[in-house]
């Protein structure tokens, strides 16, 4: 800090300046061992760097002003001069200055944008919410009786938008990979979810406000608490701030306890009355329900697609004609009873799921059309990216995959797939990043996983799942059925394998184990290989083994006489095999949402005096693909832009025909804030003005072309530009009065 001192040295006499030199030594900061885990050992990004040394620059200018702050307080004291002292003052607010630009830069560095980003953002996000609302987008369902938290209504333009979305969904996985595309019910027996794990392990931990009762989700809380403080709380330490980071970055690792300790160490407390809060507990966010009257089948509202094509797999694999690899496809709509749903579209209790199941041979994973996506480069973000604390990279996909990052080529090939259609359907590709399931995250039997997570006003948003899930879910409905749930490769020759055959001797057994005899004989059947060799090797040494059977929950002893396992050499014609699944799992509400955002931006009208909203949808997924606008009220104009209609609706383009005597003006501000890509205005009884909406630009069109013009830009035939080219253009004051 001694670097102050010749800022007023020089008017300062000896006396004063050992005053001064004393209170400046004892603020000093020392540089102190680090006691951060080795997870921040790892080289750190530029970004997270500069917000670093940012953190560590702030808090030396903050005790350099309380430094300064006391020695101008000892000044007064002394009774020195005015001089002195003014001096000593204006370094004290030049300090201040520096101060507040380190912590304008720090905010700035924090929220990724200028000082005031966190409060942008939310303004931003607020002006799209609202326009959302009042053009009827969406709405709070049942909004006369005050609503229900989670559940939404689409309007008109929001129909719109999600009936293209699913449209082009189709068109880009259901056809180009002629997948089978089913349609199951909502509604799922108890045994189904209950063989696919989602009754016992489908939960989310849960805390209780111990005062009034009221639920909340623990992670949020958590989560919310370290978002907040590294974005709003610039006096923390750098080391703080890591730390922060690092419970971000490993949050889904957290055990109940663990949780539960970390809210506790922190404080937190019920967001809306501050009062403190209970241990954490699961809670599975199934609805329960009954099928039929007598309530004794027990069942629930469906939390995913995924388990209605996997009980179907027997018969697609028919249908297919018994040949792998094949993709079946569902779009539909799934319940999750959340804890405390918010975030308006991101996290609602009933939505959209379109869900791709791939089966694919486990020793051969390789895709024939791999090569269409092998060059495409975008932002990935690797596990070990992740662990030391760095941010996402633009990575050549074909790398990722020779490299081993991405598990298999398959799996590769939807990534590559995912990131065409969502930036197609206008996903901003600097806020798209495909992020890699830390090995917490995923589940022991996935092989790799990655979410595609797009960024909003809310943060990064895991919008669609891409996972080798291995062949978990389709064993685990082969036990709990019973019915084989497997393909078969056909050999051109028979060979020789040898085969582990384990035979339970089920007399000796049931004379042992009497009613228990089934438990015990599926118990030793489902052995795996390894399993049953060392029970082979123990038994020929000891003559008994204890041996755990799950459905009974208990061991027993199996004699040597129970049970003979050998190994025999057989000739097979086919092998027999259970599929891998690749899943690739789109959450529609929450990529329409971010489309939304990504789409929104607002701009001066003419006069300047006020901001007008825009969406720039892309044609492909505008709610309306053009409006017919008569110029004045003129009944020849008027029946021209009936004639266009009429060809507009014969071309099967969405349109919007407006005879209001508004000015063209407002008319055009309508309809860009329907995010409608293209206007046309009628002036005259032969040709005709097309508008494109981001630009203003126009251009002349006979009326017998302007349909055609406009489907062949909306059907992606040609581009605006290639019209802009081809066509005169024209230029009135009043497309932008």
């Amino acid at each position: 800090m001694r670097f102050l001192i010749p800022l007023i040295s020089s008017s300062i006499t000896s006396g004063h300046y050992r005053i001064i030199s004393r209170l400046l030594s004892a603020h000093s900061t020392k540089p102190q061992h680090s006691t951060l885990p080795p997870f921040f050992n790892c080289q750190p990004p530029s970004m997270a760097a500069s917000e670093e040394s940012l953190r560590k620059a702030l808090a030396e200018k903050q005790s350099a002003v309380e430094a300064h702050g006391n020695a101008v307080r000892a000044l007064k004291a002394a009774k020195a001069s005015k001089p002195e002292i003014d001096a000593a003052i204006e370094a004290l607010n030049s300090l201040k200055l520096e101060k507040s630009s380190i912590e304008k830069q720090l905010q700035a560095a924090v929220s990724g944008s200028d000082g005031d980003g966190a409060l942008s953002r939310e303004a931003f996000r607020q002006a799209a919410v609202n326009t959302l609302e009042r053009r009827l987008f969406y709405i709070p369902s049942f909004k006369i009786y005050r609503g229900v938290a989670g559940l939404y209504d689409y309007g008109p333009p929001g129909c719109a938008v999600k009936s293209n979305v699913l449209a082009f969904w189709r068109q880009h996985f259901v056809l180009e990979e002629n997948m089978l595309e089913v349609d199951c019910p909502c509604v799922t027996p108890e045994v189904v979810l209950k063989a696919s794990g989602h009754v016992d392990k489908f939960t989310d931990l849960m805390v209780k406000d111990e005062k009034t009762g009221t639920c909340y989700r623990a992670d949020h809380l958590l989560k919310d608490f370290c978002n907040e403080k590294l974005q709003k709380d610039l006096t923390i330490s750098a080391e703080k701030a890591a730390e922060l980071k690092h419970v971000l970055a490993t949050l889904d690792d957290l055990s109940a306890e663990a949780l539960g300790a970390k809210i506790k160490e922190y404080g937190i407390t019920a967001p809306d009355t501050k009062n403190p809060l209970s241990d954490p507990y699961p809670f599975n966010l199934m609805f329960q329900t009954s099928i039929g009257p007598s309530g004794l089948s027990p069942g629930y509202m469906r939390p995913e697609t995924a388990q209605g094509i996997f009980v179907n797999f027997k018969d697609l694999y028919y249908y297919n004609g018994n040949k792998l690899p094949f993709a079946a496809a569902q779009i539909g709509q799934a319940f999750r009873n959340e804890i405390s749903p918010r975030q308006g579209l991101l996290r609602v209790r009933e939505f959209t799921l379109a869900e791709i199941e791939h089966f694919v041979d486990p020793e051969d994973k390789s895709h024939p059309k791999y090569s269409e996506v092998v060059d495409l480069e975008f932002l990935m973000f690797p596990r070990e990216e992740q662990m030391c604390g760095q941010s996402a990279k633009k990575i050549r996909l074909g790398d990722a995959v020779s490299k081993g990052t991405v598990n298999n080529e398959t799996l590769g090939y939807f990534i590559g797939r995912v990131y065409l259609f969502l930036t197609r359907l206008g996903i901003d590709k600097d806020r798209l990043r495909f992020r890699q399931h830390l090995a917490n995250e995923m589940a022991h039997y996935a092989a790799d996983c990655w979410d595609a997570e797009i960024e909003c006003s809310y943060g990064w948003i895991e919008c669609v799942g891409i996972a080798d899930r291995s062949a978990y879910d389709l064993r685990a409905h082969s036990d709990k059925s019973g019915v084989p749930l497997v393909a078969a490769e056909k050999f051109s020759e028979p060979r020789e394998v040898e085969k582990l055959v384990i035979a339970p001797v089920k007399k000796e057994l049931g004379l042992a184990f009497k009613g228990s005899q089934k438990n015990v004989v599926e118990a030793l059947e489902a052995m795996n290989e390894k399993e049953a060799l060392e029970m082979k090797t123990a038994l020929e040494s000891k003559g008994e083994v204890e041996f755990y059977v799950c459905t009974l929950g208990k061991n027993v002893p199996i004699k040597k006489n129970m049970v003979s396992i050998s190994k025999e050499k057989k000739k097979e014609h086919q092998r027999v095999f259970t599929p891998s699944v690749i899943e690739p799992s789109f959450g529609i509400g929450r990529i329409i949402y971010c489309l939304f955002e990504h789409s929104f931006y607002t701009r001066p009208s003419k006069a300047g005096d006020e901001q007008l909203n825009v969406f720039r949808f892309p044609p492909l997924v505008a709610p309306i693909k053009c409006t017919v606008f008569p110029l004045v009220q003129n009944q020849q104009y008027e029946d021209v832009a009936k004639v266009i209609s009429k060809s507009l609706t014969t071309a099967g383009i969405s349109h919007k025909i407006d005879i209001t005597g508004t000015s063209i003006g407002k008319r055009y501000a309508r309809t860009d804030e329907l995010g409608v890509p293209f206007a046309i205005t009628v002036d005259s009884t032969k040709d005709v003005t097309i508008r494109e909406r981001d630009s203003k630009l126009q251009v002349r069109v006979s009326v017998e072309e302007a349909a055609l013009v406009v489907k062949s830009v909306t059907d992606g035939l040609r581009t605006w530009e290639d019209v802009w080219e081809k066509y005169p253009h024209h230029t009135s004051g009043s497309a932008d009065d």
